[in-house]
């Protein structure tokens, strides 16, 4: 239901973009991947009076892999403007590198309005992007935390046929957490104080562009 929710979200934003570039040409873009690095940040831990025992952890979301749809247009730079939904099935962890401890299980989605600039050169066309929207973090059991975030990457599409091509890219995401309140909580208590201000991740991706 979560992920049908911001599908629908992101097919509703897609007008907006079709009317400011209603002359060209349309497309969409599966693609699927692996989030590496797994974003880290300081909690502190909350007790039963909401309060904050001191008790310091480093949490940080699992690496996994994600898959996620582009809907956009062409313009005439060449490149084009993009909305873009990313789903992540991952873990929240906290301790060590080598002996994490398991929390809850974690969805992570991204929702992006971008943009993209390419380089031709015949078939091969190199490119770099940027956009800009809301992460979503659901663990399971616990409230959803919605927060602004940006993205940036670069990447290189093949054209196979004028309206089909492969693409590979690396895109990096931050996400900017309110340093000053409390994360995931439920009808009676929160788990943490949140004390980081930005969580990072980097994606890996393949896909497939379709234009019409």
């Amino acid at each position: 239901m979560k992920n049908t929710h911001s599908l629908l979200l992101l097919a509703s934003l897609l007008p907006v973009a079709v009317s400011v570039q209603a002359d060209t040409d349309m497309f969409i873009t599966p693609y699927g991947g692996y989030s590496l690095g797994g974003g880290q940040f300081d909690v502190n831990q909350i007790d039963v009076n909401k309060e904050q025992t001191g008790d310091k952890k480093n949490i940080s979301v699992e690496e996994s892999s994600h898959y996620g749809l582009m809907l956009g247009i062409g313009t005439k730079d060449p490149g084009n403007i993009y909305l873009l939904y990313s789903h992540q099935a991952s873990e929240l962890k906290s301790g060590g590198l080598f002996s994490p401890d398991y929390l809850t299980s974690l969805d992570l989605d991204y929702i992006h309005l971008g943009g993209t600039l390419y380089f031709p050169s015949g078939d091969i066309q190199p490119y770099i992007t940027a956009s800009a929207g809301i992460t979503r973090m659901m663990p399971d059991g616990w409230s959803t935390e919605t927060r602004f975030s940006m993205g940036i990457g670069g990447g290189v599409e093949y054209k196979v046929t004028p309206h089909f091509g492969l693409f590979a890219d690396m895109r990096g995401y931050a996400t900017f957490i309110d340093s000053d309140s409390s994360l995931f909580c439920n009808e009676d208590e929160c788990l943490w104080h949140i004390t980081s201000d930005v969580m990072w991740q980097v994606q890996a991706n393949l896909g497939v562009k379709v234009s019409f």
